[in-house]
């Protein structure tokens, strides 16, 4: 059974009151901006699924006690089953290490791509498989998909202006632009009206 994430953008909208007189109100529902299943995503912001590859920037701290009432309503449906409760506020997330180097070799081959100026740009895990089959000589399913197990740290397949590697994840690998961008743009706009600290993502988990 596969793991879903569910959860609200939250914000204090006045500023002009004190900050423990204003209340969270939710701002949108993280469904339209994300509806994708990254374990090390869950696992490097919030502790879920991958508990190995990085320390969670916010691990399993539970719906915060001022939950908005637009996210309390979707999430009392799924009380009895949800898991991995947590929130992050957006000066959390500005102020994460994103260049942090994970703890442990990825299970998944990296494949990069050379960019315009000649380095090489991450461009997927496990992507391209069939190519990496040919080049490694993989052939058994299971070792393909966690070639990070079965070679060295460092293994490299040079493809022309391709590159498959046996490495470890940078966090901002773990959750990509590609996937998360959406959700950072509208924290980071959010708080550019409300404060850093007035503007947070609250989560829950199912599976």
């Amino acid at each position: 059974m596969g793991t879903d994430i569910h959860g609200f953008i939250e914000c204090r909208w006045d500023r002009w009151l004190d900050e423990d007189d204003r209340s969270w109100e939710g701002a949108i529902d993280l469904a339209h901006l994300y509806n994708g299943r990254s374990y090390i995503a869950f696992g490097s912001l919030f502790g879920v699924r991958d508990t190995t590859s990085f320390h969670p920037l916010a691990d399993h701290r539970g719906l915060p006690p001022d939950v908005s009432r637009e996210a309390l309503a979707p999430f009392e449906p799924w009380s009895s089953d949800a898991s991995g409760a947590s929130w992050i506020t957006w000066a959390e997330l500005a102020a994460a290490d994103w260049e942090e180097v994970a703890n442990k070799v990825d299970d998944c081959v990296h494949e990069y791509r050379r960019s315009p100026d000649g380095t090489w740009e991450l461009h997927g895990r496990n992507s391209s498989l069939t190519r990496f089959a040919e080049l490694s000589g993989l052939t058994d399913p299971h070792a393909l998909h966690c070639a990070g197990s079965a070679y060295a740290e460092g293994t490299e397949w040079p493809d022309g202006d391709r590159l498959f590697r046996i490495g470890r994840l940078r966090r901002k690998h773990a959750v990509p632009d590609r996937d998360w961008g959406a959700v950072r743009s509208v924290m980071r706009t959010l708080a550019n009206l409300h404060g850093d600290e007035s503007v947070r993502l609250v989560v829950w988990f199912d599976g």
